[in-house]
């Protein structure tokens, strides 16, 4: 069972700690972009300006100046998104080591679709050069993957995962044999988001709607992510994925498609590539370490949205969200 995997692993870093308050960092995924993001970090911070650089030397291209300046629509695009936010992280996890926090005293990484790169790369498993390329390239096998307009992602509200898969199945057979349209992202309690056929979806929406869900909303994505129609993606990561070296993580990953701990190279890396098609199974994942004995939680990087849907899955613990120098000196002062 996941759960009993994860209390082994949170069982062990307890005594190593001697009985510490228990942490899990937690990364972004796409959505939480925003443009100046880590600007004012990387000012204040030589370790988090150095991310940016060593991003922009990977890419040969000057992707901090979009991330700082824009304009919004070129880095709203998957392709910048993607490493863009893994940069961003990956800044704010450098100015908390430069400020004495370190990943190892974590009792695991996790990620939100991306994020799970970003935990990675944030664990040691994964060189930051070799994250950029990755997530440049998955942003854009993903986006090519289904022609734009084809393809739609909507998000259920009310719902629980059961309701909201049924509502994405029967608006796939009402819209047709070859009509895809899956949950994508078990978010949190509330929260499921469905994926693939515009039509299909549109078609859940409404049956959702007619079920119960508060709302059901089509969501300003360009592509539909995390379903079977993202396949030639997937293979595209495969391939990618095939040449990079995978260490390790120093913690744990809590994989997205497994909501369990991993750390064996070639299980991280088979995880991956089924994550591009698979589930985000974000809600099961948070559950199963705070019922282990995580008792709080570290969103690194851009937005709060993670937190949030943390507090609705975990009420009893606590969370922290850090993007600026601010935030950065208030967790290290809280871990003093």
């Amino acid at each position: 069972m996941p759960g009993r995997n994860v209390q082994d692993k949170v069982q062990d870093y307890v005594q190593d700690r001697g009985g510490s308050p228990m942490r899990a960092l937690v990364f972004p995924g796409q959505g939480a972009q925003v443009v100046g993001m880590g600007r004012e970090l990387a000012a204040a911070s030589a370790a988090a300006r150095a991310v940016f650089d060593e991003v922009d030397a990977a890419l040969g291209e000057r992707l901090s100046r979009l991330i700082w300046e824009g304009p919004a629509d070129a880095l709203m695009l998957t392709a910048n998104a993607q490493p863009a936010l893994m940069a961003t992280s990956m800044a704010v996890l450098r100015a908390l080591d430069e400020a004495g926090v370190r990943v190892a005293e974590a009792a695991f990484v996790a990620g939100h679709s991306l994020g799970e790169y970003t935990a990675l790369c944030a664990a040691g498993s994964i060189s930051l050069g070799d994250t950029a390329r990755l997530l440049r390239l998955r942003g854009q096998a993903m986006q090519a993957a289904v022609p734009v307009g084809e393809g739609a992602m909507a998000a259920l509200l009310g719902l629980d995962f059961e309701a909201a898969a049924g509502a994405a199945e029967q608006g796939a057979l009402e819209t047709g044999a070859d009509a895809v349209c899956q949950a994508s992202n078990d978010n949190d309690p509330a929260q499921v988001v469905i994926s693939g056929h515009r039509a299909a979806v549109e078609r859940a929406v409404g049956i959702a709607r007619a079920r119960g869900a508060k709302r059901a909303v089509l969501l300003p994505v360009s592509a539909p992510f995390h379903c079977a129609l993202m396949q030639p993606a997937a293979e595209a990561m495969a391939e990618a994925l095939a040449g990079v070296v995978i260490a390790p993580p120093a913690v744990p990953l809590v994989a997205n498609v497994t909501a369990a701990p991993v750390s064996e190279p070639a299980e991280i890396r088979r995880l991956l590539v089924a994550q591009v098609t698979g589930v985000v199974r974000w809600r099961e994942s948070v559950a199963n370490m705070a019922a282990a004995g995580v008792t709080e939680f570290w969103e690194i990087g851009a937005g709060k949205a993670l937190s949030g849907m943390i507090r609705r899955i975990a009420p009893e613990a606590a969370t922290r969200a850090i993007s600026t120098p601010a935030d950065v000196s208030a967790a290290t002062a809280a871990t003093a």
